[in-house]
């Protein structure tokens, strides 16, 4: 249990370092009550054994958020600013919440974290750029753990980059401002001509429970990334992009059999690679490699990621892409666990 009060403790110190002092509150509530066996070691006690990256911290602040928008803790309501509350002192209100609530948040906590933080948009769309200023050839993209498939529509959104100047469709809802820092890709939208992803559990952006779902695990004080998501969220339920319920190995098996000319066909993922068992990871690597070793200059392969690199005790965010033919890889970024601000590495 000590373990799972650890882990909880270091994700209020990430949360308050990522600027959300209402969801390092509402786990260091919880941290403070797992310690002394509080309800919250009733309701959290059973993912002790959980894998680290099953990120348990923000299963329960999720599940308190979806409380909270389905409009089932009105008190709890007061302090999220998502629905128009203010923060304050949320600790006592948070255990209270669970007080009345345990036997429906004996549910939600056991759901895996969804995300699809539109915001880490930015910082693949200039690794994108950079495949493209290298191989002068349109994009067929392809995304692993793509959940609602809203990140696959990058280009349908607007990155201000500089001012006035955006990549993406300047008159998107979507919009990204001075995103970049350092020294900047070029500034030219990539062309896509294809895109697909996959997801064990893909999220569905015209489904009502499925908005609910990916909103509550954004950060209630964070009003920006909330607007965000409702915009791309509309956008995406317009013209839905196409996510299968396939594993990985099994859609990239297909994906990448051939080489396929005349397009740079793009791999990518962000924030994906802790919640994939290390056997599949390593599967899901090996066949890059095959695939990697069939590209041509005409049909070349690109794996661009954006996922968490340890760094002393704690870790950091970087933007990395591997090319083939060569299967050359470079770190090409730093960024912040929703994207912005990404500092752009000098190119070799």
């Amino acid at each position: 249990m000590s373990d799972l009060v650890d882990r909880l403790r270091l994700q209020v110190r990430h949360c308050r370092g990522a600027g959300s002092p209402l969801t390092a509150d509402v786990i260091e509530a919880a941290a403070d009550d797992l310690e002394a066996g509080g309800v919250c070691a009733e309701l959290l006690g059973p993912l002790a054994d959980d894998p680290p990256g099953s990120v348990p911290a923000l299963r329960f602040a999720g599940a308190l958020h979806r409380l909270v928008l389905d409009r089932r803790a009105p008190a709890l309501a007061l302090h999220y600013p998502s629905v128009g509350g203010t923060t304050g002192d949320v600790r006592p209100v948070v255990l209270d919440t669970v007080r009345e609530h345990l036997d429906v948040l004996h549910e939600l906590v056991r759901r895996p974290v969804q995300t699809n933080e539109v915001g880490r948009s930015s910082a693949l769309l200039g690794g994108l750029v950079r495949v493209q200023e290298q191989t002068r050839l349109p994009v067929r993209l392809l995304e692993v753990g793509a959940s609602g498939g809203l990140n696959l529509l990058v280009d349908r959104f607007a990155h201000e980059v500089v001012d006035g100047v955006v990549l993406g469709d300047p008159a998107s809802r979507v919009r990204l401002r001075h995103p970049w820092q350092g020294r900047h890709p070029e500034h030219v939208t990539p062309e896509v001509v294809e895109r697909r992803g996959c997801d064990p559990g893909p999220l569905d952006p015209t489904s009502t429970e499925d908005r609910l779902t990916l909103t509550s695990y954004v950060w209630a004080d964070q009003v920006e990334r909330f607007e965000r998501l409702r915009a791309a969220l509309q956008l995406a339920a317009a013209d839905p992009p196409l996510v299968e319920r396939r594993p990985a190995i099994a859609f990239l098996s297909r994906e990448l059999a051939e080489p396929r000319p005349g397009v740079v066909t793009v791999v990518w993922h962000s924030v994906v690679r802790q919640y994939v068992a290390p056997q599949e990871r390593a599967q899901v690597d090996a066949l890059l490699e095959e695939a990697g070793a069939r590209a041509t200059a005409d049909a070349p392969l690109a794996h661009l990621w954006l996922e968490p690199e340890r760094f002393g005790q704690g870790f950091r965010l970087q933007v990395g892409l591997t090319r083939w033919p060569g299967g050359r890889t470079a770190v090409l970024a730093d960024c912040q666990g929703h994207g912005p601000p990404v500092v752009w590495r000098p190119s070799r």
